[in-house]
């Protein structure tokens, strides 16, 4: 999948996991949470594929981290637009 489908799938991804988020999510252009949705898309992606091979759980929750990591990124760099800044 080529760079700006997988920001553009990630984006679309997390704005359904994040629906309080949704229109700010939906409407930012900013670099850094556009890599952020990549990087979303490509562990989700991952963590899918784990799954759909049914490895074991521990395997899968392992591969669900980065997920919920990357959300928890999102949040925090919507709720808070400096964030961005402080961790380039």
């Amino acid at each position: 999948m080529a760079r700006s489908n997988r920001r553009e799938a990630g984006r679309r991804r997390l704005a359904m996991r994040l629906p309080q988020m949704r229109k700010l999510i939906m409407e930012t252009r900013d670099p850094w949470q556009l890599e952020l949705f990549e990087a979303y898309q490509m562990a989700v992606e991952a963590r899918d594929a784990v799954r759909r091979h049914r490895f074991n759980s521990n395997l899968v929750r392992e591969y669900d981290e980065p997920c919920s990591e990357i959300e928890r990124h999102v949040i925090r760099a919507m709720r808070e637009p400096s964030y961005a800044q402080r961790t380039s």
